[in-house]
């Protein structure tokens, strides 16, 4: 089926919200790419799925589908029974770059048998908690050593690991809050929600030690309630300084913000001394942090009270005293075991400044992330998931249980991590609350203040996130069905399975240089691995000599910024190894089956690489389906709004060599043959265009290569522009009954964009298909569409500025008539007069009505070309009158000529 159709409007709806958004499944854990669960539904169900001869039978499958991605489970039993009716020796799917596991979660949802591999143990676990362990029947075993037994407790599988989880993350709750009572004092009777720290320097003019506070403000106003803020009062006489809360906004600047010395305004965030003004700009504010001259101090503590409001007020001698209390605590915590110390000493790798933000900053080691305290705290945390793992062993729990409850309240520390460290800012916004550490994207943030969320209740604490999780869980959980599916630690260029195993391979592999995974999941690895030491000993073995995840054989091409001479994850190692990947997918995959890859990437010549290692991979691309995925914030997503899922099969043996003109008209004829079926199914135009480079592909895919009337080799991907401009001639576009191709080059590339886009802001790689497409230089329309809002838009009249001429193409001729438009008739007579062009001229009218119906009625242009077509008969009065005018002039000038030479 995928070959042939795809639910691209329905996985553009759904991918957003809803059950098909994904947002439920990434609440259990932390990991970076978000594949929505509904194009990893429609990706499993459509490789599988037959495409029958009968045009009925194509039409209910399609309405079978379109079902299923009305819901979680809609039309669960029918689609399983279709998938395994058009596969009686059984259906296998693999993923083997898994990630969290969205898309063998699909598979295992449909109860299919599904394999995920992935390369990070970090995603191992993720995916394991998410696609495997809520699938396995947990009730024979005995109940948990604390909390409620579940002898009696009659419920379904996933109900009985639901149950316990909640039995298991209050206890684990409960043994940390008692480990760690006498560092977290209780000044009111109850512990406090957290405390506001920042990071103090030296002045480097007076010599005080002052804090780095990027704002002051507390809370915003809200209802009756004021808001709340504070500031730093700073004694010259004591030289010390305390924070002082007060209501209404702040009432001064931050000690963090921009500075302006000798009317220049300074680069960066300057650090200004509360006690002499001095201003330090960002570079020498670093630089004291780098060289170990920051300490951190304690500013404020934060308290909810019974109605549930959160206040600040300063911290008292107790809670003070409590901090150096912790900072002894830690230096005397035992290590795990003698290869792993209690703090991690996991190095951060060279040439990571862009990806973790505190190594900018000073911090060497993973553990140097976190003040004393917060450490101590995540020390014994993990210790306690350790200690309560050895319990449930005692207690006669199987060691799969075991390792799956452990597990899920890792998952638990994974999440927290988010809202702790010296990235976690506090936040007004939202109702007082902890920031998040990936607030850009894939990257680990710094913040000079920051905030640590106490053991009691509130934002960032062990109990608000543990209620987390299990909402996650109750929501996953309920109505579940389906098959556990296999998950292992392994790289995708040495997959673990004998030749021809899987039905299908569907994956979504990593986008070049979008994500450094490893990287920047790599504080979540150094405390998995302490809280699963006993449980999960596999995830802390590694190769990588900083000690954090292995990184010799990930697919991904790393930005560096900094000294990182080691680093080998470049370019020519990404397109080495995915060549590999899907050498190895082709291997394992039936030679009937199918190889799905869901990619996305708005650069051409990112595409022209993937292409290329798919066919080193001896794979075919036979389709291509676009789907808008990636729209609203998610963890670690990258700008790209439109994915490709893209179906290839193993390449025919004995395939001949073809010619690239005969290629061509192929091409052109097979585009015309399916575009008819993808108007008819509501493809709109642009997603034409992207879903063009499957029939293309599958097309040279026939011949073993293709060849240019020289005999020269022709790239694969030179057929990628062909293949869009096929879409055009299919859609046989005419402008006022004038055929598109009929228009000059310039002018054809600019109907051809407001067709799709209109007034819309594009990518500025969509800037580039287009030109490649319309076989232009992008300087050669460059004008035509210049930047705007991030991306690129077309040029506005009133701001193109033509030189028109008797050279001048149809569009520039219309766009100088619409800018010129408010300055009269006479000045567009002048314009078209300058064209040469006759007041008749077919084409130019054409262009000026398309442009005015194309265009969004409200828009300037619209107006203006509106009032071009309506002043047409004057503007071609006036263009007659500058011409005979010109003429005139021209005559006199001739006759007085005449007359001096006559003298």
């Amino acid at each position: 089926m995928i070959e042939r159709w795809f639910p691209s409007a329905e996985v553009s709806a759904n991918s957003d919200k809803g059950w098909g958004s994904g947002n439920s499944e990434i609440s259990l854990f932390m990991w970076f790419a978000k594949r929505p669960t509904a194009q990893a539904k429609a990706a499993i169900a459509c490789s599988l799925l037959p495409w029958p001869d009968s045009e009925y039978e194509q039409l209910r499958l399609q309405e079978l589908v379109r079902k299923a991605m009305t819901g979680r489970y809609d039309a669960w039993s029918e689609l399983k029974a279709e998938i395994l009716q058009a596969n009686p020796e059984g259906a296998a799917t693999l993923d083997p770059f898994s990630g969290r596991g969205m898309i063998p979660l699909e598979a295992a949802r449909l109860g299919i048998s599904s394999d995920a591999i992935d390369y990070s143990p970090v995603a191992v676990l993720a995916s394991s908690l998410l696609t495997s362990a809520p699938f396995v029947d947990w009730t024979a075993e005995p109940s948990l050593p604390f909390g409620e037994s579940t002898e009696q407790l009659l419920t379904s599988p996933s109900d009985r690991l639901l149950h316990d989880l909640e039995i298991l993350f209050a206890e684990v709750g409960r043994r940390h809050e008692v480990a760690m009572s006498d560092v977290y004092p209780k000044p009111n009777g109850r512990y406090p929600w957290g405390y506001l720290w920042a990071a103090t320097i030296p002045c480097q003019e007076c010599g005080r030690r002052f804090p780095l506070i990027g704002s002051y403000s507390l809370t915003l106003a809200r209802g009756s309630d004021q808001p709340v803020s504070f500031y730093i009062d700073a004694d010259r006489k004591t030289d010390r300084w305390h924070a002082v809360v007060h209501e209404g906004a702040p009432k001064t600047d931050p000690t963090l913000t921009n500075a302006v010395v000798n009317g220049r305004k300074i680069a960066g965030k300057s650090a200004i001394c509360p006690f002499c003004s001095h201003v330090h700009p960002l570079d020498v504010h670093r630089r004291l942090l780098q060289d170990g001259k920051g300490l951190d101090a304690l500013v404020l503590a934060a308290d909810i009270d019974d109605r549930s409001k959160k206040t600040f007020r300063e911290p008292t001698d107790q809670e003070r005293a409590a901090v150096v209390k912790a900072t002894g605590s830690l230096e005397r915590e035992a290590p795990f075991n003698p290869f792993m110390p209690a703090v991690p000493d996991e190095r951060i790798a060279p040439g990571n400044n862009n990806i973790i933000g505190p190594s900018i900053y000073g911090a060497r080691t993973y553990g140097d992330f976190m003040v004393d305290r917060q450490t101590l705290s995540y020390v014994r945390l993990a210790r306690i998931i350790a200690e309560t793992a050895d319990d449930l062993r005692a207690a006669g729990l199987s060691e799969p249980y075991v390792r799956a409850l452990s597990g899920y309240a890792t998952a638990v520390v994974a999440k927290k991590l988010r809202r702790s460290t010296r990235g976690a800012r506090f936040q007004s916004s939202g109702g007082a609350r902890v920031g998040d550490l990936f607030v850009n994207e894939g990257s680990i943030t710094f913040s000079h203040d920051f905030f640590e969320a106490g053991i009691g209740d509130g934002p960032g604490t062990w109990q608000s996130i543990s209620d987390n999780v299990l909402a996650a869980c109750r929501n996953l959980f309920t109505d579940l069905r389906g098959r556990a599916a296999t998950v292992q630690r392994g790289s995708a260029t040495s997959l673990p399975f004998p030749d021809q195993k899987f039905t299908a391979v569907v994956t979504d592999p990593p986008y070049d240089q979008m994500i450094a995974y490893a990287d920047a999941s790599d504080l979540f690895y150094v405390w998995i691995k302490r809280c699963l030491h006993n449980t999960w000993p596999e995830l802390g073995i590694t190769a990588d000599p900083y000690g954090a995840q292995d990184k010799s054989q990930e697919i991904i091409v790393k930005r560096v910024r900094g000294e990182a001479p080691d680093e080998h994850r470049t370019r020519e190692h990404y397109d080495r190894l995915i060549a590999e990947a899907f050498t190895e997918m082709r291997r394992v995959v039936r030679p009937d089956g199918i190889v799905t890859i869901v990619f996305g990437h708005g650069e051409p010549e990112v595409w022209q690489r993937l292409l290329k290692s798919i066919e080193q991979a001896n794979l075919v691309m036979t389709a291509s389906w676009p789907a808008n995925t990636e729209s609203g914030g998610q963890q670690g997503k990258a700008n790209i709004q439109t994915t490709l899922t893209m179906a290839c099969r193993p390449a025919p043996s004995g395939r001949k060599p073809g010619r690239k003109g005969a290629v061509e008209g192929e091409i052109k004829a097979e585009i015309k043959r399916r575009y008819p079926n993808w108007e008819r199914w509501g493809l709109a135009p642009a997603d034409m265009l992207m879903a063009a480079a499957g029939p293309a592909m599958e097309v040279v895919g026939r011949y073993s290569e293709v060849l240019n009337a020289t005999g020269e080799r022709v790239d694969i991907h030179t057929f990628l522009p062909l293949a869009r401009s096929a879409v055009q001639e299919a859609m046989a576009v005419e402008v006022d009954h004038h055929p598109l191709e009929t228009f000059d080059a310039r002018t054809r590339f600019a109907l051809w964009w407001v067709r799709l886009y209109g007034r819309q802001v594009q990518a500025k790689s969509e800037l580039r298909w287009q030109a490649l497409a319309s076989s232009l230089d992008i300087a050669d329309v460059r004008d035509l569409v210049p930047d705007s809002d991030k991306g690129v838009r077309f040029t506005y009249a009133r701001t193109f500025q033509p030189r028109i001429t008797t050279e001048s193409a149809v569009v520039d001729v219309a766009l100088a008539l619409a800018g010129a438009s408010d300055e009269g008739i006479a000045r567009m007579g002048e314009v078209l007069a300058q064209s040469g062009r006759d007041a008749d001229d077919a084409y130019l009218w054409a262009a000026v009505k398309f442009f005015a119906d194309r265009l969004p009625s409200s828009d300037p242009d619209a107006i203006a070309f509106t009032r071009v077509l309506r002043t047409r008969e004057g503007i071609a009065t006036a263009a007659d009158a500058v011409v005979f005018e010109a003429e005139t002039k021209s005559r006199t000038q001739q006759i007085d000529e005449n007359q001096l030479r006559l003298l």
